[in-house]
């Protein structure tokens, strides 16, 4: 980025800030009439001068997480609550359906003990769980990181690979197809059954129908939020049993409905 290019970010952003500042200053003038806003006001998605989030208009990133610079998300992917991506000094690349939850970090490495420049990569249907730390490190397709793993810089996780939860994985580190991995330092378990290969993709495919229900619960307008507020209330206190003897149906309101992918015990509707 030039000086002129500078010169007009540092213009947009004062006039951003003075936007914010309005508002407090209406806000303080509404006195016991302010209005008090329910909705989140965090900033989900910032750039780094010229380093500006790409991310896909089917992935979901949730109120609270941060994704900073040069960062890519893919296709129907999800970043939960309280999760950093910050790709300031190095790029982030997160493929298609890969699920990073809630209070991860992932971060790259400009410079370590190696002297390499490392972005940090994450293939499709990945499941990074809650709290994992990555560090210019590689996760291939489909593997599974356990919460609260680290992995730190020139790690390669290969396809259908698992990290325990806990692990610490030093670095320049690879994890070969199949196998789980665990402990500090992190050292070879055991190979992977077929049942938890496939728990792997079916973990990635049961996040990407939830961030679904988020991303629409997330959407909705205040007015919405308190209409349903009401409505839940309203049916707290009803009886299925007492309203069976009577002969009376009472149907829920289409707004207070989970879509059957996220319910346990139904299976989607076929569609038409």
């Amino acid at each position: 980025m030039g000086t002129l290019g500078r010169a007009i970010y540092t213009v947009g952003f004062w006039i951003r800030e003075t936007g914010q500042a309005i508002d407090r200053l209406g806000c303080r003038l509404q006195g016991n009439y302010l209005f008090q806003e329910q909705l989140s006001r965090h900033r989900t998605l910032m750039n780094i001068f010229d380093k500006v989030p790409n991310v896909h208009k089917d992935a979901f990133v949730a109120p609270g997480a941060s994704v900073i610079g040069d960062v890519q998300v893919g296709q129907g992917s999800s970043i939960w609550y309280g999760c950093v991506l910050r790709g300031d000094v190095n790029s982030i690349h997160v493929g298609s359906s890969t699920n990073i939850q809630d209070n991860s970090l992932v971060h790259v490495a400009k410079s370590n003990l190696s002297g390499k420049v490392l972005p940090t990569i994450i293939g499709d249907n990945v499941t990074i769980g809650h709290s994992v730390v990555l560090h210019g490190c590689t996760v291939e397709d489909e593997a599974f990181v356990g919460m609260g793993a680290v992995l730190l810089d020139g790690v390669v996780v290969e396809k259908h690979g698992m990290v325990a939860a806990g692990a610490l994985v030093r670095q320049n580190t690879r994890i070969p197809c199949g196998e789980v991995w665990g402990g500090n330092p992190a050292k070879f378990l055991r190979k992977l059954t077929e049942e938890e290969v496939a728990f792997i993709s079916q973990s990635a495919t049961n996040y990407t129908n939830l961030a679904q229900v988020h991303a629409v619960e997330n959407a909705k307008s205040f007015d919405e939020i308190e209409f349903e507020k009401v409505l839940r209330k309203k049916f707290a206190r009803r009886d299925e049993e007492y309203d069976s003897m009577l002969g009376v149906v009472r149907e829920v309101p289409p707004e207070l409905i989970l879509p059957d992918n996220v319910l346990p015990d139904k299976s989607p509707k076929p569609s038409h």
